[in-house]
C-alpha cells in the first residue's frame, strides 16, 4: 500500500532551524509533484510549499517566503523542507503529500490536486 512518512519535526526555539524529510513507498516520486502542509491546533490545514514533479517549479506561503525551501532528491526518493529563522507562528504539525496524478507543477498539489498524506511530524517553535 501507499505509504508517505515524515520525520525531522521537533522542539526549538525561535530563531533556530529544522530540515524535514518526507520519504514514500508504494508508487513513483520522480513523476508526482509533491508538497508541505501545515495546521495548528483549530486552524485549517494550509499549504507551505511545493514543489513541481521535475523540481522546476515551486510555491510557497508568503507567510513563508524567503525562510523555507523545499527541494526533492528523486535518487533518494526523498522531500525535504528547510525551515530556516523559525518563528512561534510555524508551531504546527507538517504533513507531506504526494500527488496523485503524474506530471503536474506545484500549483496543482498545493492547491486542488489529489494527493496521498502522510501522517505528519510536529514543528513546536519556542519564544
Amino acid at each position: 500500500r501507499v505509504q508517505v512518512v515524515e520525520s525531522g519535526g521537533g522542539l526549538v526555539q525561535a530563531g533556530a532551524s529544522l530540515t524535514l524529510s518526507c520519504t514514500a513507498s508504494g508508487l513513483t516520486l520522480d513523476d508526482r509533484a509533491m508538497g508541505w502542509f501545515r495546521q495548528a491546533p483549530g486552524k485549517e490545514r494550509e499549504a507551505v510549499a511545493c514543489i513541481g514533479w521535475n523540481g522546476k517549479t515551486t510555491d510557497y506561503a508568503d507567510s513563508v517566503k524567503g525562510r523555507f525551501t523545499i527541494s526533492r532528491d528523486n535518487d533518494e526518493k526523498t522531500l525535504y523542507l528547510h525551515l530556516n529563522d523559525l518563528k512561534p507562528e510555524d508551531t504546527a504539525t507538517y504533513t507531506c503529500a504526494v500527488g496523485v496524478a503524474l506530471f503536474t507543477n506545484s500549483g496543482s498539489i498545493c492547491t486542488t490536486g489529489t494527493k496521498f498524506w502522510g501522517e505528519g511530524t510536529q514543528v513546536t517553535v519556542s519564544s
